[in-house]
């Protein structure tokens, strides 16, 4: 099944830290500052749900949590993750076939466009945009190859990764998705931009806005 990571699962952060070091992970948690206190937050993609510690230890308690990961053993291993008073709801499905009727203050999708061919990327935006509350935050961390500076290197190494994934028939893409423009053009507004890794990897908040 494809974007499903059951067999990289115990390698994964391993692997990852081994290409970018740190900058996958600081990309993450330096947004999480930015949650306000008794959020409802909507996690897609956590993977091991090292993510889930980091946010339990600046917010120790009061945030509902929905967790949706495909991998069931991503999964098993984001249950492990200390989160301690937080309330966690865990769903092991894909995103394209989650459904709710709450609502959320935060959505964090770290390096989840990624995965998506152009259609599949468009139908999970439009899910998450209709669960996310007005005035509500995105945190949207991912490649990107629209800096200039070194464009021809990362253009291959992402080349690389894609060719990886496919061989281990994991990932459904074969090229990046640029989502800021959909953002823009559903009324969202930047209120942090920072990137990483040689500008490779774009860590963005945005908000989502009303316009009467």
């Amino acid at each position: 099944m494809f974007n499903n990571y059951d067999k990289i699962a115990n390698h994964y952060d391993v692997l990852s830290r081994l290409v970018f070091g740190k900058s996958q992970v600081n990309a993450q948690i330096n947004q999480l500052k930015y949650i306000p206190e008794n959020s409802s937050i909507l996690i897609v993609g956590g993977g091991t749900g090292w993510i889930l510690e980091y946010i339990s230890k600046i917010f120790p308690m009061g945030l509902k949590i929905t967790y949706v990961e495909l991998s069931s053993r991503m999964i098993s291993l984001s249950k492990a993750r200390n989160h301690q008073n937080n309330s966690i709801n865990f769903v092991n499905i894909g995103v394209e076939d989650f459904s709710t009727n709450d609502s959320f203050d935060v959505i964090l999708t770290p390096f989840l466009f990624d995965n998506f061919s152009k259609p599949k990327a468009e139908s999970v935006f439009k899910k998450l945009d209709k669960l996310l509350n007005t005035h509500g935050l995105w945190f949207m961390v991912d490649f990107s190859l629209n800096v200039k500076n070194g464009k021809w290197w990362k253009w291959l190494m992402l080349k690389s990764m894609y060719l990886f994934f496919k061989l281990i028939r994991i990932v459904e893409a074969s090229k990046l998705i640029d989502m800021s423009p959909y953002f823009l053009k559903d009324n969202y507004g930047v209120l942090k931009e920072k990137f990483y890794y040689g500008s490779f990897i774009k860590a963005s908040i945005f908000k989502k806005m009303t316009f009467i």
